[in-house]
């Protein structure tokens, strides 16, 4: 039941899935108020910011960006204006290291830091107790969001989570690192190797003769960067082992509360497996709609009009709210 029929089409004038990705990233302007910032301590030392928006509604959102991304991105700052309107209260998620100040440890965030994501739902219940929340992820947040929602099962009601969504997700992280480092992908792989390699960099200078920064720095691919760094600085035995580990499709079965998952056929950072079609058919909770069009959290419907995934998403929320009455 829960697999949608997808109903995205993108304007006559932005058909091609790179421009769709590239458009929706660089060229989009979101008018919205000041964050008010607050730093969040984390039991190990470190520390998250969080941007925050309150109107005084009695529900919270809380959303989560995507590789090397922050609360500042435009795919960030749509959704938090669209679900403001709709009488939800803000709070942005910058992962460790992305909200302008490097974090503490030589430790970093990676696809599935599903214990960062638990300490911020900790801090907003100290905050609002009685307070709804919905989780919403965009790419590497939507996996954290959905793989925390499957780890955690019915034990999300406990905490009074009562949505999630995740927007272009790569489920299959083995999968999206192969794909990633096609040839076609080159532009992307070196622009986030890049800023990873800024903050290897500033790791090398705080904590030196910890790992071999060089031959880091000398990735080509995500399976390199992940053997090298993301495995063994975050307990996993290997990029495989740790791509499978936190995978958001091996836990997709185990969500209890209604999900939204919207991915389009052609990102050209997501794999068929990323979809969830055969997870979502006949799950309670799971809804998946694959659109053919759409590129990465680009979604483009027009000039001055929301894109596509801010629409579902509100809509998705409205409607399971009201059903909720």
């Amino acid at each position: 039941m829960p697999v949608l029929e997808p109903k995205y089409k993108p304007p006559w004038w932005l058909k091609n899935s790179h421009a769709q990705t590239v458009a929706g990233r660089f060229l989009r302007r979101v008018s919205l108020a000041p964050y008010k910032r607050s730093r969040m301590e984390l039991a190990d030392g470190d520390f998250l910011d969080l941007d925050g928006l309150s109107a005084g509604h009695d529900r919270v959102a809380i959303l989560v960006h995507g590789l090397e991304s922050c609360a500042e991105a435009p795919y960030v700052r749509g959704m938090a204006k669209g679900l403001l309107d709709d009488q939800w209260d803000i709070v942005a998620v910058n992962l460790r290291g992305c909200s302008g100040e490097p974090n503490r440890l030589i430790r970093a965030y990676h696809s599935g830091a599903t214990d960062d994501l638990q300490a911020v739902i900790d801090h907003v219940r100290e905050q609002k107790p009685k307070a709804p929340i919905a989780l919403v992820g965009f790419s590497l947040g939507g996996n954290i969001v959905l793989r925390y929602l499957g780890e955690q099962g019915d034990q999300v009601s406990q905490q009074d989570i009562v949505l999630g969504a995740g927007i272009s997700v790569p489920c299959d992280l083995d999968a999206c690192a192969e794909k990633f480092a096609q040839p076609e992908n080159r532009f992307y792989m070196k622009r986030f190797l890049r800023m990873l390699f800024q903050k290897i960099r500033h790791r090398q200078r705080k904590f030196p003769g910890t790992m071999d920064y060089e031959s880091i720095l000398n990735s080509k691919n995500f399976h390199e960067f992940d053997s090298q760094f993301t495995a063994p600085v975050h307990g996993f035995s290997s990029a495989q082992d740790y791509w499978l580990s936190c995978s958001a499709k091996a836990t997709a079965q185990a969500i209890a509360i209604p999900t939204l998952l919207l991915n389009a056929e052609d990102d050209p950072f997501l794999t068929p497996g990323c979809h969830l079609l055969e997870e979502a058919k006949d799950h309670p909770y799971l809804h998946a709609e694959r659109t053919s069009q759409g590129g990465h959290v680009a979604y483009i419907t027009g000039l001055f009009t929301a894109p596509y995934h801010e629409q579902q998403v509100r809509s998705f929320f409205g409607k399971a709210m009201q059903e909720s009455l």
